[in-house]
């Protein structure tokens, strides 16, 4: 029996007729997670659209040529394992619990820098992965990547 997807502020939050995610005994399943704010209508584009801390965590260096060049795919890697984290978090998990990732990219050119970002959310062993190259992604051609995760939650 699957457990309702509670409306909680900060998780991963669906952009159309969807759960964000769905709990089935110890599995939860999350939909893929991009880096849009529906809330605020806002697509995070660079360093400015993240918390300050977490600019300067991932890279952020005050050069405007670096920081326009990979700004938008480490912000939006930050943003999306970040609502992952907290959607987790909801459903009563950490990042440990997560065995499974299958990540879009837009340009696969981009998962080096994913990469640095995602072993900041993954400090013990990572969880199997599948990463895929896309044509596009909704709502917009500035969306460079979505994640979508699988956790297994047992009873603690």
């Amino acid at each position: 029996m699957s457990a309702p997807a509670p409306t909680t502020s900060g998780i991963a939050q669906p952009l159309a007729r969807y759960a964000a995610w769905r709990r089935a005994g110890d599995m939860v399943f999350l939909s893929g997670v991009i880096a849009v704010d529906p809330a605020a209508s806002r697509i995070v584009r660079g360093y400015a659209d993240i918390p300050d801390e977490a600019a300067t965590l991932i890279g952020r260096t005050g050069e405007f040529s670096g920081d326009f060049k990979e700004g938008p795919i480490l912000s939006q890697s930050w943003y999306v394992l970040d609502r992952i984290r907290l959607t987790i978090e909801a459903a009563g998990g950490q990042m440990s619990d997560v065995i499974k990732l299958v990540q879009y990219f837009k340009n696969l050119d981009h998962f080096p820098q994913y990469s640095r970002v995602r072993k900041l959310f993954f400090t013990g062993e990572p969880p199997a992965s599948t990463v895929v190259e896309v044509s596009g992604m909704l709502p917009a051609p500035d969306i460079l990547i979505e994640v979508e995760a699988t956790a297994w939650l047992p009873p603690r």
